[in-house]
Order: C-alpha cells, then structure tokens, then sequence
C-alpha cells in the first residue's frame, strides 16, 4: 500500500503563509524607502518593529503549544483565549514602541547612530581626571544609598575598571534590594570623557528572584535581560550625562536593539525648589533645598522606546550627582538618603 504524498497546502496555513509574505514585503518596502530617503532612523525603527512583530508571532506558537497540552478541557481553552489575547496586547505594544522609536528620530534626527568611541578622547586614569563632571562625580570608593517605598538602592563606584574596544571604564556596583534581600546586581561599564561627558559603555545586569515553597528560600538568578556592552552584537555606547547640558538636548543614553534604548532629555540646567510647580511635584521640599540652594541642579527626562510612554524624571545636584528619580505617573519616588564623599551627606534628611 502506498501512500500519496499531498501536494496541496491547507487552507489556514496558505492564508497565514500569505498574510507573512504580504506583510514581510511591505515592511521591506517601507524600510527601502525610509533607506533611499535617508532616513536611517526611521528605516531602522521599521525594521524593529518587523522583528517585534515576528517574536510576537513566534511566542503565541510556543504559548498554543504549552496550552494544548493541557488534559481539562475547560483550562485548555482558557489558555488559548489568553494567549490569543497576548498576541494582540503584544502586538499592539509593538505599534507602541515603533510609534515612540520614531517620535525619538524627530528629536535625534535621522542620520545613522554611530558615536564616535576613540580611546584618546577617553581618561583612563579614574584618580586624576582631566574634567570631571559635577553633576556625575565618578570618585573611586563613592557609595550612595537610595530609598524608596519597598526598595533600597546601593551604589558603590568600585576601584576596577574593564577596557571596551580601548576605552578604559569605571566599574559601579548597583544593587536593588527588598528588605536586605538583592533583586538586582548590576555591574555598570561607564567612560570618562576628557570633555567632562559620562558615557554608557554596558552593563551586566543579574536578575534574582525568590519563590515561596522553596527550603531553602534563597535568591535564585532568572535573568540577565538588559545586558550590553559597546561593540558586542552591534550593541553601541551612549551619553549617559552632558558634559554641559542645555535645556532641550535630547541624546541616547545607550544603544541594543530591542534590548537597552534609554534616552534623555535636559529639561531643567537651573532647578531649585520654587522654580518650577511641575517639577516640584514628588519632590521632598527639604531634600532639595539642601542640594540646590543655588537653583544648579539639572534635571532630565528618561526614557525608552521600548516602554512607550514611561519618563521618569532625574534630578542631579553638583558634588553630590543624582539624588532623587521619580515617576510623575505612578507618584513614586527614589531619594538619596546616605552618602560617603560630600559634607551635604551628613545632612541628608530622611524620608
């Protein structure tokens, strides 16, 4: 007996087959004609949100194929209802962030991002710095300590350093923790620029979390999602604060497609409690007048493509750097509560 092999495609698969090639090929039409335009940036967020749009299609695949494994009945379908869900939630996000990727391009220009990244513009003595930055003070030893309403944040500039395509950087500890237990540990790669500017080369970020049932219950590692490093998989440095902001600049803070793509924008160079009631907002009176009592302080607006529509608003002080962030939406805040290398530490209030 023999079997004859069935030539034609069924339905459903010639219809997804042809919605992809459809869609593939205008994604590709709309990338060339950003291309022969000169519109790199532009081109480059079309291409991204191809590659989002196809991850979502990829992981509805792999949710159907956990879901049909299931034996109730009643569960079987709830799980495809709530991946089918997903999918359109997760496209939807991708519209979001393509949306905001090119909002960004506006800003920025369209020109390919390529920063310059030569080692002579670079100290690569961290105790003698040509000039430091009063707003991002890189001091060997430096600790701050940051509180918020279920998390605290320590951050230690580390006497080590790690050489990235030739640029010597500083190694800063940053460790996020809930009640003396570490959620995050992240090593951040930052350079020095003989012009005053603090670039973002990478970070190795590690993830922890812990599970109830476990005995022991220690922090297990799940993830080190947000990882990059300058010169790996076409991942690229970034300005992660000005050697002399001005109010407007918009810059990349650092750049891994589809994984690390923080910007910002300076919003204030003359803050100081009074000023502004848009930026007082969340702001403890007391944090910052003390820190800005010659209205300095420089305040930027953060934020990322990939999480369209969340800014969160940094606030820096000279000597002291970055004392405060908050999320205007959520009402929340992260204040500098400790501190080793200024006399204004001792002062510090409490929250």
């Amino acid at each position: 007996m023999t079997t004859k092999l069935r030539s034609e495609t069924p339905t459903g698969a010639l219809f997804a087959l042809l919605v992809s090639l459809c869609f593939l090929t205008d994604v590709g039409n709309a990338e060339a004609s950003a291309r022969q335009r000169g519109q790199f940036c532009t081109a480059t967020a079309n291409l991204q949100w191809s590659a989002c749009r196809s991850e979502v299609r990829d992981d509805s695949f792999t949710a159907k194929a956990i879901c049909i494994n299931r034996d109730d009945d009643q569960e079987r379908e709830e799980c495809l209802d709530d991946a089918l869900e997903e999918r359109g939630e997760a496209d939807g996000l991708c519209e979001e962030q393509r949306a905001a990727r090119r909002e960004l391009c506006e800003a920025l220009g369209e020109d390919r991002y390529e920063p310059e990244f030569d080692p002579a513009s670079y100290d690569s003595d961290f105790r003698n710095l040509t000039h430091p930055n009063p707003w991002f003070p890189l001091g060997i030893g430096n600790r701050k300590v940051f509180e918020s309403e279920d998390e605290t944040t320590t951050i230690l500039v580390l006497d080590k350093t790690k050489r990235i395509e030739g640029v010597t950087c500083i190694v800063v500890n940053d460790v996020v923790s809930v009640g003396g237990v570490p959620l995050e540990d992240t090593d951040d790669w930052l350079a020095q620029r003989k012009d005053g500017a603090v670039d973002y080369c990478g970070e190795s970020v590690r993830d922890f979390e812990t599970f109830e049932g476990d005995d022991p219950m220690e922090p297990e590692l799940v993830s080190r999602e947000g990882s990059f490093k300058a010169g790996r998989d076409g991942d690229k440095p970034g300005t992660l604060f000005p050697a002399s902001p001005e109010v407007g600049q918009v810059f990349r803070q650092e750049w891994s497609a589809g994984n690390a793509e923080d910007a910002a924008m300076v919003i204030s160079t003359t803050y100081g409690y009074g000023t502004d009631p848009e930026l007082d907002a969340f702001v403890p009176r007391e944090l910052a007048e003390l820190l800005c009592p010659a209205h300095d302080c420089v305040v930027l607006a953060e934020f990322s493509p990939i999480e369209p529509g969340v800014i969160e608003r940094k606030y820096f002080a000279p000597g002291i750097g970055g004392f405060l962030e908050v999320n205007p939406d959520e009402g929340e805040i992260s204040q500098l509560v400790d501190c080793n290398f200024d006399v204004q530490c001792a002062a510090l209030p409490t929250p």
